[in-house]
Parts: structure tokens; C-alpha cells; sequence
């Protein structure tokens, strides 16, 4: 945890009782692309600043927007806040950036800042069905009664067929507000130019501000369970691991494998989605899978890939989004162990230990069957009437024999036609 304490004093007219002096101001950024490491960062940040006392809490937002239940979680948190709260529009709070903003007490805008275009969209970039549509419609206009603003212009953000021409949003169109768009409607009590005058206009010019930053580790996890990254991590894990099945002892493929997966995890314990349940699932998983090595039968190889897959959607904060994650890894792993078989084989890696390969020769001295080629040629009597089997007499030697399929009497002479293996096959002699 890294949190910084410094004391601002702003030049200004003296009075007889300091602005804010004594009070204790938490600001706390809301920044980049909204998603569960941000959720984290937000409630752990706004936890330690109402149990250290702070007596202001300001959001300082510039994002673009992100998940909406992420944001639906931080709505949450900041709604459940018992002291004062500021959202203070640095650059851009778009999308959920403006659901998150709905919440504060107060809004304040930079000269240059805008809020809005909060249509709800799918991660393909399309638009979401109509269900979703009405579900984030009703979150917005209840995100903005929740402060006493006017529910039509949040409404305006997320639906496009509100007609809004005076503000710049036709029909066709969201709505996205500028500074003095934003004071106009009341979804913002003034424009400031920097945080200094921020907390001049709250009265809090004096008050001692404590900056939260996200610690390394939520950083972290804001990057490793980014839903870009996700099946990333999961391929090059997949990847790293199928190649070290090749390779001679545990290399750098093997290496890199796992830390993949230890990064998956991590970010995703750190973001607050996996818990011990899921890493012990995982432990489990693994150590099946190496039994099946060394166990025939098949079962427990099956039943440790069900365990690591369920550890992974175990972990995740979207099944969708993890069943495409876990797919694009399995695809790009079959098609790396196919050219991997085929250029390769069975010759490299840990399959020299648990494939077969010693030969059973006739120069080490091992015979399943004596395969009599040196008979191929010789004439003899059949012994027996061959029907088309008997016994033959072949170089003062009684053999087993077989015809083509004809008969032959007892007394004829044959000769030797072929070999197969133990099958000595005669045609008569005529």
C-alpha cells in the first residue's frame, strides 16, 4: 500500500477561520479503462480512507469507460460511503466512466473535460442486446436520482433514440456533456481548472490531502486480468508446457509456461476474483496430470485437465469471456502439438520415458516364430493328403504345410513356394 501525505496551503484573502484547516481530503484516481483491478484499487482505497477518518473523499476521473459490473461494483462502494464525496471530471468520463461519476455527491468539470457517450456495447463491438440495453439504461437513470439530477440526460448517455438537439445529441445519437452543458442541466456544480481550485470551491483549501496510488501489485493485477491479456497468458502457458513434453529436462518452454499461469492467478487473487478454492482446484489438476504419466488408464489425466479448467472459470469474472480465453488457448495448443508430432514424433522429451520402444531381434537372440525363408524352392512329398493342410517331407525334415487352396493326394511331390511367417505354403509338382 503507497499513499502520500502532503500538506497544500493556497495563497488567497485571510479570514478568521481557515478554509478546511484541520480536515483531511482523500483523493483518489479513477483512471484508464474500467475492470476488476480498478474495482479493487477503489475499494481498498476508499476502505483505508474512511477508517483513517478522512472527512472528503474526490474521485479524480479520466477514463474512457470499461465493464459495466465493474463499474456497477465501484457505484456500489461509493454509494455505501458515509462522508462527502467529489467526482472531479479531469479529462474524460465516458461510458461507465459517467455511471461512476453519477454517484458522488458533487461533479465538477475541467474547462477541457466531457461525460457522456455511455451507450453499452459488447466486447466485439457491437452493439449489446436489447436486455442488456434496458438493464444499463435503468442503472443510469437511477445512478443519477440517487444525487437528485435529472434522469433524462443520463438516460440521453446510454439511449441514442432520446432526442436531445440542444445539447448537441439528435436522435441517432448519445449524449455527452460539456463543462457548461454539465452546470446547465445540474449534473455539475461548477468548472475548475486544477484540484487547488477544486478544493477552494469545497471549502477545503487547507485541508491536509492524502493521494491513494495503486499499490505494484494492483497495478499488476489491473494487467493481468485486462481481458486482452487473459488468453495470452493462457496460450503461452499451454504453449510453454506442450513444447516442454519435447524437450530434453525442464527448460525455458516449461519456465515460461508456468509463469504464465502463476500470472493468471496472481492478478486474478490480487483482483479479488480467485480464491484459495481455485488454487488448490489447480494443484490438484496438475498433480493428476502428472500421475497419468505414470498411471495407465487414462481417467486421471482426464479428470486433472477438468480440474484446471474448472479452477480457471473458477477464477474468472465472466464465463463468456473465460470460455473464449480457454478455447483460443486449447485451439493454438493442438494445432503447436500437431506440427510439434509430426516434425518431432514420440523421440523427444518426457515420451522417452513413458513410450516403448525396446525391439525384440533375432540377433539378440529373442525368436516369436522361426520364419523359415531357406525353404523357399525345395521339393518334397506330401506326407499326408494337404487339404489343403498336412505334413510334408522337405529336405528329411517333416513340416507343417499349406496349398494355394487345391488339394493334393498323399505321395505327390510339391515344392515350396513361398514363406509367411510360420505358413509354409507348397503347390504340387507335375
Amino acid at each position: 500500500m503507497l499513499t502520500f501525505l502532503s500538506l497544500f496551503t493556497f495563497t488567497g484573502a485571510e479570514t478568521e477561520a481557515e478554509q478546511g484547516e484541520g480536515e483531511t481530503v482523500h483523493i483518489i484516481p479513477i483512471e484508464r479503462e474500467v475492470e476488476r483491478g480498478l474495482e479493487s484499487f477503489i475499494d481498498r482505497a476508499a476502505t483505508e480512507a474512511m477508517e483513517s477518518g478522512a472527512d472528503h473523499i474526490v474521485f479524480e476521473i479520466d477514463t474512457p469507460g470499461g465493464r459495466v459490473d465493474s463499474a456497477g461494483q465501484i457505484g456500489s462502494h461509493i454509494r455505501s460511503l458515509t462522508i462527502p464525496t467529489t467526482a472531479y471530471v479531469v479529462n474524460e468520463a465516458l461510458s461507465a466512466g459517467s455511471y461512476i461519476a453519477l454517484f458522488s455527491d458533487n461533479i465538477y468539470f475541467n474547462p477541457h473535460a466531457t461525460m457522456g457517450a455511455s451507450g453499452i456495447i459488447n466486447q466485439d463491438g457491437t452493439a449489446a442486446d436489447q436486455k442488456a440495453q434496458s438493464a444499463w439504461l435503468a442503472q443510469m437513470r437511477s445512478a443519477a436520482e440517487a444525487n437528485g439530477r435529472d434522469p433524462v440526460y443520463a438516460a440521453a448517455m446510454a439511449d441514442s433514440s432520446i432526442d436531445l438537439p440542444e445539447y448537441g445529441a439528435p436522435e441517432g445519437q448519445f449524449l455527452t456533456l460539456g463543462p457548461s452543458e454539465a452546470v446547465e442541466v445540474g449534473y455539475a456544480e461548477g468548472i475548475v481548472s486544477d484540484r487547488a481550485e477544486l478544493l477552494e470551491e469545497l471549502n477545503l483549501s487547507e485541508a491536509n490531502v492524502v493521494e491513494a496510488e495503486p499499490s505494484i501489485a494492483e497495478e499488476a493485477a489491473r494487467l493481468l486480468t485486462h481481458p486482452v491479456v487473459i488468453p495470452i497468458l493462457l496460450s503461452v502457458a499451454s504453449i510453454g508446457l506442450i513444447v516442454e513434453l519435447y524437450s530434453p529436462g525442464f527448460g525455458v518452454p516449461g519456465i515460461l509456461g508456468l509463469i504464465s499461469l502463476i500470472l493468471f492467478f496472481y492478478g486474478h487473487v490480487v483482483a479479488g476474483l480467485a480464491g484459495m478454492e481455485a488454487l488448490v482446484l489447480l494443484l490438484i489438476g496438475i498433480g493428476l496430470i502428472v500421475a497419468e504419466f505414470f498411471v495407465t488408464g487414462g481417467i486421471l489425466g482426464v479428470l486433472g485437465i477438468g480440474a484446471v479448467v474448472g479452477s480457471l472459470f473458477m477464477s474468472g469474472y465472466d464465463m463468456v469471456h473465460m470460455s473464449i480465453s480457454i478455447g483460443i488457448a486449447f485451439l493454438i495448443s493442438v494445432i503447436i502439438a500437431i506440427i510439434l508430432f509430426r516434425r518431432i514424433g514420440m523421440n523427444k522429451g518426457i515420451f522417452r520415458h513413458i513410450v516403448l520402444r525396446d525391439s525384440i531381434t533375432n540377433e539378440e537372440g529373442y525368436v516369436s516364430s522361426e520364419n523359415r525363408l531357406e525353404l523357399v524352392g525345395l521339393e518334397g512329398n506330401a506326407l499326408t493328403p494337404l487339404r489343403p493342410s498336412g505334413m510334408a517331407e522337405l529336405n528329411n525334415e517333416i513340416i507343417d504345410v499349406v496349398t494355394e487352396g487345391s488339394f493334393i493326394d498323399k505321395g505327390k511331390t510339391i515344392k515350396v513356394i513361398r514363406v509367411e511367417g510360420i505358413r509354409v505354403v507348397v503347390r504340387e509338382v507335375k
